[in-house]
């Protein structure tokens, strides 16, 4: 999971009991902005800031690093985190689309129709028609053969 540094300031609590879950905790900035827009200082603020919220409640910023609302880090974004101690810059090529709140069968329907082995989906936590669609979303997957993974398995 690559959580918001803003969403862990409302629920410190959840840090800790992602990882206990045995799932990857990450950063995807400090308050979800157009990251690969801003400027280096307000880029690197943004990185750092979330980075330091991890450090606080896990002991540790973590490994991975994904952009907030972009697929990919752009050149500098992905320099500011690689100097912020971060070793991987995700990016994701399947968008489920499910933060427009489509409904939980289309965002089914979306990552269907997109996923490989070996994507990277991006799904949002927070949002009803994402837990909604996960059930015939993984049940689907492991028809195919396909299976959900943590960041680390995937690209270890």
């Amino acid at each position: 999971m690559l959580a918001v540094g803003a969403w862990l300031d409302e629920h410190p609590e959840m840090a800790r009991r992602i990882l206990d879950g045995g799932h990857d905790l990450g950063n995807h900035t400090q308050r979800h902005l157009s990251v690969n827009t801003l400027s280096e200082p307000d880029a690197r603020a943004e990185i750092t800031h979330c980075a330091d919220r991890l450090r606080r409640l896990t002991g540790s910023i973590g490994t991975w690093f994904r952009p907030s609302r972009a697929p990919t880090a752009a050149p500098l974004v992905e320099r500011l985190a690689r100097a912020a101690g971060y070793p991987h810059v995700l990016s994701y090529d399947v968008d489920s689309l499910d933060y427009t709140r489509p409904g939980a069968p289309a965002v089914t329907r979306t990552v269907l129709a997109a996923v490989r082995n070996g994507s990277v989906v991006s799904l949002h936590f927070g949002y009803p028609d994402t837990a909604a669609a996960l059930p015939d979303l993984l049940t689907e997957l492991d028809r195919r053969g396909l299976h959900a993974v943590t960041t680390t398995e995937l690209l270890s």
